[in-house]
């Protein structure tokens, strides 16, 4: 039998620290769409990050309507596996990309702010447990809507309450993330 405990996480409490926001103050979320800066290399990335949050909401809302019997089992397998595969799929690259490619242009250009990225891919290592828990647990999941229902309402609960645990993780990292990198961007003129 697989274990599907939860992996204990911690969700940072707090934002980046004050010295990493210096740049924000400069360059406030609300100005960016404006800045000749702000170019489609960024707003791409930034919809990404909107993706994931409706991923991570809609896996959260399903996982409901399924324990609220509002949905068909073999109908919310279906989801499940679509929402979820997709989730945990495009989390795992877009952090890789992230920790390869575009955090170390973002140090090159500002080694200031090391150390908020540090944080951002300590986050990364701390979500792909997150996520590596989801999956067992969907995947568990999925097989036992096929035989015994009763069993998928627990495990479905235990998604559910592991999907709220992505919904606010997701809540705290990417804002930071945005908040650290497109101040950055537009500051150095990067991405263009």
């Amino acid at each position: 039998m697989l274990d599907t405990t939860p992996t204990p996480v911690t969700i940072r409490p707090h934002g980046l620290p004050d010295e990493m926001r210096l740049l924000l103050e400069a360059y406030p979320r609300e100005s960016w769409g404006a800045h000749p800066g702000f170019r489609e290399k960024t707003r791409q990335w930034l919809g990404a990050h909107r993706m994931f949050r409706h991923l991570a909401q809609t896996l959260r809302l399903d996982a409901e309507s399924f324990l609220d019997a509002t949905v068909a089992p073999e109908d919310y397998s279906a989801r499940l596996s679509h929402v979820g595969g997709a989730l945990v799929r495009n989390l795992h690259g877009h952090h890789h990309w992230e920790d390869h490619s575009y955090f170390p242009e973002l140090s090159a250009a500002d080694p200031r702010f090391d150390a908020g990225l540090d944080v951002l891919e300590q986050d990364h290592a701390d979500l792909d447990q997150v996520l590596d828990t989801v999956t067992r647990t969907a995947n568990r999941a999925i097989k036992l809507i096929q035989l015994d229902v009763a069993q998928a309402r627990d495990e479905i609960g235990q998604l559910h309450g592991m999907s709220e645990t992505i919904d606010a993780f997701l809540a705290r990292h990417l804002t930071d993330e945005e908040e650290l990198a497109v101040p950055i961007i537009l500051h150095h003129r990067l991405r263009g």
